[in-house]
C-alpha cells in the first residue's frame, strides 16, 4: 500500500476518533442533563373549558399501573406563571406520583398563549377557576373524586380557602402562604430594605412612598391619579398591575381559613422568607386550625420563600447549574420527601403536627 495513502488513512482515523471522543465528552453532560430532567411520571396536555375560554393545562400521572389516582391541583403564586412553572414544578409532581397522586396545573391567563390576562383576575376569580378545574377532574375516570386536594404557594394563600369554601377538598398543601395583603407588602418592603443595608433616611422615604400608595388604594384612585401622585417614578406600576393591586389589596385570609377546618393541611415555611412573615402566617393557621388536629407544620430553616436552598438561590449561576444537572437538589433538604410522605399518610389517616 502506498505510504502516502496509508498516512492519509491514518490521519483520517485519528481525525474520526478525535471527533468521536469530542462527541462523547460533549454528550456526557448532555446525557446527565437529559437524565436528571426526566421524571418518573406521564404528562399530557389537557384543556378545561371555563367561562367561555379554555384553561391550557398539564396533567401528570403516576406510572404505577393503577386505573385511578388521587389528584393535587396546583394554584400558582404571583406573576406570569405557566403550567409547569418553567419545569420547576416537575420534581414536586414526581414526588406526588410516587405517593400515588396525579398533579394538575394550567397556564395563567395570558401566559404561554393562553387567552386573557391574569392581572385582570381577583382572588375570587382564581378560586372560581380552580373549582371548575376540580369539577373537570372529578368527571375523569382516571381520577379518584374523593382524593382531590390543593397545592398553593404565596399569593395562593388567599385562594386556597376560597376554593375549599366552593367545593370539597381532601387536603391542602400551602407553601409560604400570605395572610393579609397590606401587612405582607409592608413586611416585604422592610425586609428588602434591611437586606440592601438601606439607610434610615432611605427606609423612611420608601415607607412614606408606600403609605402614599396605600392612601390612593383606599380611596379607589385611578391609574392616572396614581401616575400623577408618583410623578413618573421609575418604580411605578403599569396600568394592568395597578388594576390588579386595586382589585386585591384588601385580601385577608383570616376569615376564609375557617373553610379549611377538618381538612388535613400541610403548612411549609421557610427560614429566609423576605416576602411573607412566616411567624404571622403560622400564628393565624394555628389559631384557626390547630384545634382539629389536622394541621401539620414543617419548617425549613435554610430555605427561601420559594422553598429553594438559600445557598443556591442567591446565585444565578448556581441556580442554573443545579436546575440543569440536579433539579431535585434545588429544594430545601427534606422538602420533597415531606410532601410525598404527607400524601402517603393521608391514606393511613396519620397527620400529626411536630
Amino acid at each position: 500500500m502506498c505510504p502516502k495513502i496509508e498516512r492519509r488513512r491514518r490521519g483520517l482515523r485519528i481525525a474520526v476518533w478525535s471527533l468521536v471522543t469530542t462527541l462523547i465528552v460533549a454528550a456526557g453532560p448532555v446525557g446527565v442533563v437529559l437524565w436528571q430532567n426526566s421524571y418518573d411520571m406521564d404528562e399530557q396536555r389537557v384543556s378545561i373549558r371555563h367561562g367561555g375560554h379554555t384553561l391550557n393545562g398539564v396533567l401528570a400521572t403516576p406510572k404505577d399501573g393503577r386505573k385511578r389516582h388521587g389528584l393535587v391541583v396546583y394554584l400558582h403564586g404571583d406573576g406570569p406563571v405557566d403550567a409547569t412553572h418553567e419545569d420547576g414544578y416537575k420534581p414536586m409532581w414526581e414526588a406526588n406520583a410516587r405517593a400515588g397522586y396525579a398533579s394538575l396545573s394550567w397556564d395563567k391567563p395570558g401566559v404561554a398563549g393562553a387567552p386573557g390576562n391574569w392581572l385582570d383576575q381577583s382572588m375570587d376569580d382564581r378560586a372560581d377557576e380552580a373549582a371548575v378545574a376540580i369539577a373537570w377532574a372529578r368527571a375523569r375516570p382516571d381520577i379518584d373524586r374523593d382524593r382531590i386536594g390543593l397545592w398553593g404557594a404565596s399569593q395562593a394563600g388567599w385562594v386556597l380557602p376560597k376554593v375549599a369554601a366552593r367545593t370539597p377538598v381532601s387536603f391542602v398543601i400551602a407553601l409560604s402562604p400570605a395572610i393579609n395583603w397590606l401587612r405582607q407588602g409592608r413586611y416585604n418592603l422592610l425586609a428588602e430594605l434591611r437586606a440592601d443595608g438601606a439607610s434610615k433616611a432611605r427606609t423612611e422615604a420608601e415607607v412614606a412612598k408606600s403609605d402614599a400608595t396605600r392612601r390612593l388604594l383606599e380611596r379607589h384612585a385611578t391609574f392616572k391619579e396614581y401616575v400623577k401622585a408618583t410623578r413618573g417614578d421609575a418604580d411605578t406600576m403599569n396600568a394592568d398591575r395597578w388594576g390588579f393591586v386595586s382589585r386585591n389589596h384588601t385580601a385577608d385570609a383570616r376569615q376564609d381559613l375557617r373553610a379549611l377546618r377538618g381538612v388535613p393541611v400541610l403548612l411549609t415555611l421557610a427560614g429566609h422568607d423576605i416576602h411573607v412573615d412566616t411567624a404571622d402566617t403560622e400564628r393565624h393557621y394555628r389559631e384557626v386550625l390547630d384545634a382539629d388536629g389536622t394541621l401539620t407544620v414543617k419548617h425549613y430553616p435554610d430555605a427561601t420563600h420559594s422553598l429553594l436552598k438559600q445557598s443556591i438561590e442567591q446565585s444565578d449561576f448556581k441556580t442554573t447549574l443545579t436546575a440543569l444537572f440536579s433539579p431535585r437538589s434545588l429544594f430545601a433538604d427534606g422538602f420533597l420527601g415531606d410532601q410525598q410522605q404527607f400524601l402517603k399518610d393521608l391514606g393511613r389517616g396519620s397527620n400529626t403536627t411536630p
